[in-house]
């Protein structure tokens, strides 16, 4: 069983940066032997993933649009995951939730339903 809360978010103009934090309570299992994945939802749009890190060995990962701009990382001593947003765009304006499935490596393009565990979600804003 996993608990996951999202932090960080807010209103940010064009080219800032915000931190995203997701703190997560884990009871059976250890933090490491979870993947964690982010997600970001923006407003008519479907969920899609922007990137994961294993627990494995903390490879991460990111997807096309992120890629350059966001770094993933992790702490397994105080069970959380965070998302380094730097060089932001009006168009990175989603809520983003972080997500855990008990798996060994993360991929990429990863099916919402491929995660078992979701954070309430926290709101990015982009202005231009």
């Amino acid at each position: 069983e996993v608990q996951l809360v999202e932090s960080g978010g807010g209103l940010v103009q064009a080219g800032g940066s915000l931190r995203l934090s997701c703190a997560a309570s884990v009871s059976g299992l250890t933090f490491d032997d979870y993947v964690i994945g982010w997600f970001r939802q923006a407003p008519g749009k479907e969920r899609e993933g922007v990137s994961c890190i294993s627990g494995s060995d903390d490879t991460p990962y990111y997807e096309d649009p992120v890629k350059g701009r966001f770094t993933v990382s992790r702490d397994n001593a105080k069970n959380t995951v965070y998302l380094q947003m730097n060089s932001l765009k009006p168009e990175d304006t989603a809520v983003y939730y972080c997500a855990a499935v008990w798996a060994t490596f993360c991929r990429l393009r990863a099916r919402v339903d491929e995660y078992d565990y979701w954070g309430q979600g926290t709101q990015v804003t982009v202005s231009s």
